[in-house]
């Protein structure tokens, strides 16, 4: 069972619609996300929810993504969580836009705010929740994935975060290797 679901972004209204910040944006469109009351912790925002009778913690680390870890780390060891009990949730340059990809463990595909959680907990052992953001055809990374959706994405936007809160859901109810079998490498618009 998952019990921490962390969402990794950047603080700051210069980064809320950024293609960093997408497990942020993939938050508010969860079908119990006006149940979710945030509070500052952990050098974070958290929240929690009763799911299939298991209380679940979600985090929004405020440290910026390089730091990850130094929110993630106290926050399960605070709730006694195992790594391997911990859902994050993340960009994903090497998808295509509006496809998703559950995973357990593995590289780090040098993203800063994993390899934060994988150095403060000791452990890549986590599971992942891969949101496709694509990469740039043309330019650098870094200006990349701080910039908002192009014009195409935008368009479908609210699809690919509707169907992609449908798939996290699925992972609460039907478990992480159903969700994952069912919507890993799916493109999703």
């Amino acid at each position: 069972m998952i019990k921490l679901v962390v969402g990794l972004g950047n603080p700051g209204s210069e980064y809320e619609r950024t293609r960093h910040n997408i497990a942020w944006q993939l938050f508010d469109k969860l079908s119990f996300q006006d149940r979710l009351y945030w509070k500052e912790k952990y050098k974070g925002l958290m929240s929690d929810f009763s799911i299939e009778g298991e209380k679940v913690v979600f985090l929004k680390p405020q440290t910026y993504m390089n730091l990850s870890g130094e929110s993630v780390q106290p926050c399960a060891a605070f709730f006694k969580i195992k790594p391997e009990e911990i859902l994050v949730v993340h960009d994903e340059l090497d998808l295509d836009y509006g496809t998703i990809a559950f995973k357990t463990g593995g590289g780090l595909a040098g993203h800063n705010g994993l390899k934060s959680i994988n150095q403060m907990l000791g452990t890549n052992n986590f599971k992942r929740l891969r949101l496709g953001i694509g990469r740039p055809s043309h330019g650098n990374v870094s200006s990349y994935v701080l910039s908002s959706y192009g014009t195409d994405e935008a368009a479908v936007f609210e699809t690919y975060m509707e169907k992609a809160a449908t798939a996290i859901e699925s992972c609460f109810k039907n478990g992480f290797d159903k969700a994952a079998n069912r919507y890993s490498k799916k493109k999703l618009v």
